[in-house]
């Protein structure tokens, strides 16, 4: 990963959506945002974004994302801008009983 680029990290689940892949690199660029990171993963990963955003676009309520360990709900949810060499975290949540 080269200073530039944007690292994405999926657990197990959601790797399996993504041709088994943990980890994608994607590039950053000024003004990404959460939305338009989520848009180019769904370009390549139509199955994955849709795991992760719902048919409106909106991210899942069982769908947790961090930027740099920071909750996108705490900042600008979808809006919320994605820097040059920032990790983003997709996590779902699991529920049991």
């Amino acid at each position: 990963m080269t200073a530039g680029e944007v690292r994405v990290l999926l657990p197990e689940i959601l790797a399996a959506t993504a041709d088994g892949q943990r980890e994608l690199t994607l590039p950053g660029s000024e003004g990404l945002t959460v939305r338009s990171l989520l848009t180019a993963i769904g370009a390549r990963y139509p199955v994955l974004e849709r795991r992760i955003r719902d048919e409106t676009g909106t991210v899942r309520r069982y769908v947790n994302i961090y930027i740099d360990g920071q909750d996108i709900r705490g900042l600008n949810r979808q809006d919320s801008v994605v820097g040059a060499g920032a990790e983003v975290m997709v996590l779902q949540s699991i529920a049991g009983g």
